[in-house]
């Protein structure tokens, strides 16, 4: 089935393509919410230009998130053919899988964004209890209200996805599956998310804190073995090692003046 593509302005990066499946998933009105939730909750107040919110946000992480994902296979091919036994189907399917659990990763914040986490009800835990987390509200609104839209639309009889499938992958862990590998696109110290927002956070707050090398970050993250696992998980080639410091120094400074 041949999905037709669209385009979204974007001031971070140019534009944003989408196809029509996307487009259908960012009509549900659980996403169109977003629009009216701000990123920085109450940082407008201090930083007038500070009005973008988590729906531009979204769109533009799993614009991010689909880099990430073409640079890490165009460049690590050989071990996720000898590892993960991908082939061109397999290739097409779990960069689908990513571009939809980072288009839907924040559906699940609520009003003012982060500033409002204090009063989220406890997850009774016992003495472990704490509060709900935005990514557990996300999965369930994925759940609830995106089901339809993504196990019985006509372009998932190329991909057989369950619901279940890109939730758990946002819920990270067991819950990811066979896509584990890639969760780390969606939630980690150099995933997606936070590659968008400080770019895009300081572009509205009008400061330059927040700014780093992501085109060079791209084509720096790969696949690397862990030591002490032998497993695959995402890393940083030595000549990205100063640019991944950027970004930690960038997360630092916003964090500290905005």
């Amino acid at each position: 089935m041949t999905i037709k593509t669209f385009e979204i302005r974007c001031p971070i990066y140019g534009f944003i393509p989408l196809d029509a499946w996307e487009r259908e998933i960012v009509a549900q009105p659980a996403f169109q919410r977003l629009r009216r939730i701000r990123q920085l909750g109450w940082t407008d107040a201090i930083y007038p230009g500070a009005m973008h919110t988590r729906f531009e946000h979204s769109l533009g992480v799993m614009h991010m998130a689909s880099m990430l994902y073409d640079g890490v296979q165009e460049r690590c091919s050989d071990v996720l053919r000898s590892e993960y036994q991908y082939g061109d189907a397999g290739v097409k399917r779990y960069r689908r899988l990513v571009r939809l659990a980072a288009l839907l990763h924040d559906v699940g914040h609520g009003p003012f964004s982060h500033a409002v986490e204090e009063l989220a009800p406890l997850n009774d835990g016992g003495e472990s209890s704490r509060r709900y987390r935005h990514e557990e509200y996300s999965a369930a609104i994925i759940r609830r209200h995106f089901r339809d839209v993504i196990e019985n639309h006509p372009a998932n009889a190329n991909y057989r996805f369950t619901i279940d499938d890109v939730a758990g992958l946002i819920e990270g862990k067991s819950a990811a599956g066979s896509a584990a590998i890639w969760q780390e696109i969606i939630s980690s110290q150099l995933d997606a998310d936070r590659m968008d927002y400080l770019l895009r956070d300081a572009y509205h707050s009008g400061v330059e804190y927040g700014r780093y090398d992501w085109r060079r970050l791209i084509n720096s993250i790969e696949l690397v073995e862990d030591a002490e696992s032998g497993s695959w998980r995402l890393g940083v080639s030595d000549g990205g090692r100063h640019v991944a410091e950027g970004l930690i120094i960038a997360r630092y400074m916003m964090f500290s003046q905005i």
